[in-house]
């Protein structure tokens, strides 16, 4: 992957973005593919600087996280990997620290690439809710007065039936003869 192709794979990048333990995160073998690096390497680099990888950074997935996650991808990675290693789920943070152990030049230009994936899922998360509690708002809005709308409706078709009821109610139409 090239560096100007970097940023034309932000798309690519979303899709390995996941959701676990109310985070967004990406997993080891996703991010060892857009580095460019083994796994094994990846991992390895991360084992050798713990001390920079705190575990809201990075944690590894437990077996039942692990599982669910890997019925729901196309490709069968857990066939790659055995179930005794378990990928490390790194969150934006993490990532981010990945360039400084990683210390290519090809590593900071992914992790930039992948950061700028997360911001832009956090954007999309903020509009998402300002769009969503507009729609809300309107909704209140609109609901309110045509509520109003159909009370006035049903109190004139009320009166109609009352005036129908007592014989009130004058016809309306051509009129023939001696019909008043």
């Amino acid at each position: 992957m090239e560096f100007s192709n970097i940023t034309m794979q932000l798309p690519v990048i979303q899709r390995k973005i996941y959701e676990v333990r109310e985070r967004k995160v990406m997993l080891d073998f996703d991010l060892a593919e857009l580095y460019e690096v083994e796994t094994r390497a990846l991992n390895q680099a991360v084992r050798r600087n713990a001390d920079i990888f705190p575990e809201d950074f990075v944690f590894q997935l437990s077996l039942a996280e692990w599982e669910i996650m890997s019925s729901h991808f196309v490709m069968t990675y857990p066939a790659k990997r055995p179930k005794t290693a378990l990928p490390l789920a790194f969150t934006e943070y993490g990532v981010t620290m990945l360039a400084n152990v990683l210390k290519s030049q090809k590593a900071r230009q992914t992790s930039i690439t992948i950061v700028r994936a997360f911001i832009a899922l956090k954007q999309f998360a903020v509009n998402y809710r300002d769009i969503s509690e507009h729609l809300r708002v309107l909704e209140t809005k609109y609901n309110k007065q045509f509520k109003d709308v159909y009370d006035a409706i049903y109190f004139l078709l009320q009166k109609d039936k009352q005036k129908i009821d007592q014989g009130q109610r004058k016809r309306i139409g051509f009129k023939y003869g001696d019909e008043t």
